[in-house]
C-alpha cells in the first residue's frame, strides 16, 4: 500500500468523447437548464404570491419545484463547464459533495411524490376532513420529514464513501460523481457500501413508490365505486393526471437505475436513465403541472397581467 498513490482528483468522462458533439450538447443542456430554472421559478413564485394557491397541494408543488431547481443545479453546471472548457476534473471533496447533494435531493423528491399522492388521496376520498387532516402544521411536518429523510439518506452514503481508499485509476465513467461508478474505482472492499446501496437506496425508491401506488389504488377504487357523477370523476382524475405523469417519469427512471443498484447495467445505459430524472424531468414538471392545471394557468395569467399593469404605471 505504501507504493500506491492516493487519488485527490477524479476525471469525469462525460457523455461522449466526440469533440464535434461538445458544442451541440452544451447548447442543448444550457437551454434545458435555463428552462428548468425559469419554469420551476415561476411555479414557486405563483404558489407564494397567489392567495388562491395557498393550499396543501400547491405548498407541496412549490417544494417540488424548489427540489428540481437544486437537483438540476447539482450536475448540469459542472457538465456545461466540461463541455465548454474541456476540463472534466473534480476534486475528491467536490466529488463527495456532488454525490451527497444529488442523492439528498433525489431521495427527498421520491419521498415528496409519495406525500403528494397521500395529499390527493385525502382530498378526493375524504374531502370533508381534508383541511383538518392536511393542516398547516401537518404540511410543515411532512415537508420537514421529506427533506430530513433525503439528507440522512445521502449522509450515510457520503460518509461511507469517504472512508474508502482510492488509489487509481481516477476516471469516472459518468457525467457526475454517482455512487456506483465511484465504488468501482475503490481499492478496498465495497461490499458494505453496495449492501447499503441495495437496502437503503432500494427502500427509498421502492417504499415511496408503493405508498404512491396504494394511494392511487384507493383513489381509483373510490371514484369507480362511490362517485357516480361523470363530471366529478373527470375533475378528480384531472387533478391526479399531472402528478401521475411526474411519478411515472421519476420512479420509472429511478427504479431502472438503482433497483437493484448492483445490477450489470452498462455505464451508458445508467447515464441515459439518470439524465431523464436529473435533467429532463425538472424541465417537464412545470410544463406538466401548468398545462394540465387550470388553477395554475389562471394564477399565472393573473400574475402576468398584474406585472404588465404595474410596468405601465
Amino acid at each position: 500500500m505504501q507504493n500506491q498513490t492516493v487519488v485527490n482528483e477524479f476525471i469525469l468522462l462525460g457523455l461522449t468523447d466526440l469533440q464535434g458533439l461538445q458544442c451541440f450538447l452544451f447548447a442543448l443542456f444550457l437551454l434545458l437548464y435555463i428552462a428548468s430554472l425559469l419554469g420551476n421559478g415561476v411555479i414557486v413564485t405563483v404558489a407564494r404570491t397567489e392567495p388562491r394557491l395557498h393550499t396543501p397541494m400547491y405548498f407541496f408543488l412549490g417544494n417540488l419545484s424548489c427540489l428540481d431547481i437544486f437537483y438540476s443545479s447539482v450536475t448540469v453546471p459542472k457538465m456545461l463547464t466540461g463541455f465548454i472548457s474541456g476540463d472534466w476534473g473534480i476534486s475528491f471533496t467536490g466529488c463527495l459533495a456532488q454525490l451527497h447533494f444529488f442523492h439528498f435531493l433525489g431521495s427527498s423528491e421520491a419521498v415528496l411524490l409519495a406525500v403528494m399522492a397521500y395529499d390527493r388521496y385525502v382530498a378526493i376520498c375524504n374531502p370533508l376532513r381534508y383541511m383538518l387532516v392536511m393542516s398547516q402544521k401537518t404540511c410543515l411536518l411532512l415537508a420537514v420529514v421529506t427533506w430530513t429523510t433525503g439528507f440522512l439518506h445521502a449522509l450515510i452514503h457520503s460518509v461511507m464513501t469517504s472512508q474508502l481508499d482510492f488509489c487509481g485509476p481516477n476516471h469516472i465513467h459518468h457525467f457526475f460523481c454517482d455512487i456506483k461508478p465511484l465504488l468501482s474505482l475503490a481499492c478496498g472492499s465495497t461490499h458494505l457500501n453496495l449492501s447499503l446501496l441495495n437496502i437503503i437506496t432500494g427502500g427509498i425508491v421502492v417504499g415511496p413508490f408503493c405508498l404512491t401506488f396504494l394511494s392511487y389504488l384507493y383513489i381509483i377504487s373510490f371514484l369507480l365505486v362511490k362517485v357516480h357523477s361523470q363530471e366529478s370523476r373527470r375533475k378528480a382524475f384531472s387533478t391526479c393526471a399531472s402528478h401521475l405523469t411526474v411519478v411515472s417519469l421519476f420512479y420509472g427512471a429511478a427504479i431502472l437505475t438503482y433497483v437493484p443498484p448492483s445490477s450489470g447495467n452498462s455505464p451508458k445505459w445508467d447515464m441515459a436513465i439518470i439524465l431523464i430524472y436529473s435533467v429532463i424531468t425538472p424541465v417537464l414538471n412545470p410544463v406538466i403541472y401548468t398545462l394540465r392545471n387550470q388553477e395554475v394557468k389562471s394564477a399565472l395569467r393573473k400574475t402576468l397581467q398584474r406585472k404588465i399593469f404595474l410596468e405601465r404605471l
